[in-house]
C-alpha cells in the first residue's frame, strides 16, 4: 500500500513515548489500505497506522465515513479499545509539521 502523501517530510520533533499506560510508543508512517465494510458492497480505502511499544504491537485503522465523521478499528494490542482511546493514540502518534495548515481564502 502507499505511504501517506499528506504526512510531512520533516522528522517529527517528539513522538509520544507514554500514553494510556503504553510505554516506548513508536509508529510507522500511515499507509492507505483497501477495506470492506458491512454497510457497503464496495471496496474503499482507509488509513492504517502500525504501532509498536514495550507492551506489544498492533495497528489502528481510521475509516473516513464522511468529511466530518471518522471511526477507528484496533488490531493486535489495540483490539477492543474504545473509539475515543483509539482516536487519541492515533492523533498523538501522527507526525506534526511546522508548516501552517492549508487554508482557502474566502472571497466575496
Amino acid at each position: 500500500m502507499t505511504p501517506d502523501p499528506g504526512s510531512p517530510r520533516a522528522e517529527p520533533k517528539e513522538q509520544a513515548t507514554e500514553l494510556f499506560g503504553l510505554t516506548g510508543l513508536r509508529a510507522q508512517p500511515r499507509e492507505r489500505v483497501p477495506i470492506r465494510t458491512r454497510a457497503s458492497g464496495v471496496t474503499t480505502s482507509a488509513w492504517r497506522l502500525e504501532i509498536a511499544c514495550d507492551q506489544g504491537t498492533g495497528a489502528i485503522v481510521m475509516v473516513q465515513a464522511s468529511s466530518q465523521e471518522s471511526y477507528y478499528r484496533g488490531e493486535g494490542l489495540f483490539l477492543g479499545w474504545a473509539q475515543e482511546r483509539l482516536a487519541a493514540v492515533h492523533d498523538a502518534l501522527l507526525p506534526r509539521s511546522d508548516e501552517p495548515p492549508f487554508e482557502v481564502p474566502q472571497l466575496g
